[in-house]
């Protein structure tokens, strides 16, 4: 489907050969029960330039960096972060990045995202919604969330397989459902645990579409008659809900944006693709869904695919603006 490049992607992931090789020796060689697939520069370019993506915001996703060696990971996130900025060094319109963090280690996080944002200059941060047996938002992660929030900060949220459903016997892979859900626990539990009332210069992006979250927003919404969560989220939920982005990666269809469109208008939402964990005809559906949707006129259209990315990320200014003019 070649077109004039002018998308922005911001759920597109990076699989370098040293994290997978680090991966594996801990016994990791898949994501969500997805094996790993091939990955290079020039197959996402590619890909970008059949699919009309102008820029892709990289980030690692599950199973993260750490495995229980925290001074494995503090040595991988480095080098993965080093690695997506010589990625963008290479292609400086192409490609930008979401630092990892080597999370649960708040310290060493700390300094990461000292060095990955002030010193390589990458574009934002990419978190895991659970790691371990805490969820974002859990008070022991404090101290990274008043630092990214003191850098205003993009955080990239993308779901993993919680600890608590890893045991459970079901006939598909994780990412198919436990996924959705682990999101909108997260995301959830940065509401109630007061992180978004004290956090407000946050800009978080929650992976496909929020996961269940349009669908339950009003029900979470009902935390407001418990005192003790009412306490920690004074504005009600639905007030946080609206300051989330969210991807349209795996959800850009009727049945998820029917929802995700009553709860956020599209400065809100911004353009993901998956890629490589999403096979191409998908990806390719994915950019067909968004044309024919009928809920966005061309205006809504050009800020999903790329005018909202290019406010949260003001040094891709120049990105789409062939389409804005056209």
């Amino acid at each position: 489907m070649p077109t004039t490049p002018h998308r922005i992607d911001v759920h597109h992931h990076i699989l370098p050969e040293h994290w997978v090789k680090a991966t594996g020796r801990f016994g990791h060689v898949e994501a969500g029960g997805i094996a790993y697939p091939e990955w290079s520069p020039e197959r996402a370019l590619a890909m970008m330039d059949r699919h009309g993506i102008a820029t892709a915001i990289t980030s690692i996703a599950a199973p993260g960096v750490h495995f229980g060696d925290s001074a494995a990971a503090r040595a991988l996130a480095r080098a993965c972060n080093e690695t997506s900025a010589r990625l963008i060094d290479d292609h400086p319109q192409r490609f930008g990045g979401f630092a990892v963090l080597p999370m649960p280690d708040v310290d060493a996080s700390l300094a990461e995202i000292d060095y990955a944002l002030g010193t390589l200059g990458l574009d934002g941060v990419v978190l895991l919604a659970s790691i371990g047996e805490r969820y974002l938002g859990d008070p022991a992660f404090d101290a990274v969330f008043d630092e990214l929030n003191r850098r205003k900060a993009v955080v990239f949220v993308h779901p993993t397989v919680p600890v608590t459903s890893q045991a459970l016997k079901l006939s598909m892979p994780g990412a198919l459902i436990e996924f959705v859900f682990d999101t909108t626990r997260a995301a959830t539990n940065l509401i109630y645990s007061g992180t978004m009332e004290r956090c407000p210069n946050l800009s978080i992006i929650l992976s496909h579409a929020g996961g269940t979250i349009p669908f339950v927003a009003w029900r979470l919404a009902q935390g407001a008659i418990i005192p003790a969560l009412r306490d920690k989220a004074p504005q009600g939920a639905i007030a946080y809900l609206k300051r989330f982005y969210y991807d349209t990666a795996m959800a850009a269809t009727p049945y998820a944006l029917n929802s995700l469109m009553e709860l956020v208008d599209s400065s809100h939402v911004v353009f993901g693709s998956d890629f490589p964990y999403l096979p191409e005809p998908q990806i390719e559906a994915s950019v067909v869904g968004l044309q024919s949707y009928a809920g966005f006129d061309a205006a809504k259209r050009r800020a999903v695919e790329c005018e909202s990315a290019r406010v949260l990320f003001p040094r891709l200014q120049p990105v789409g603006a062939a389409l804005a003019a056209s």
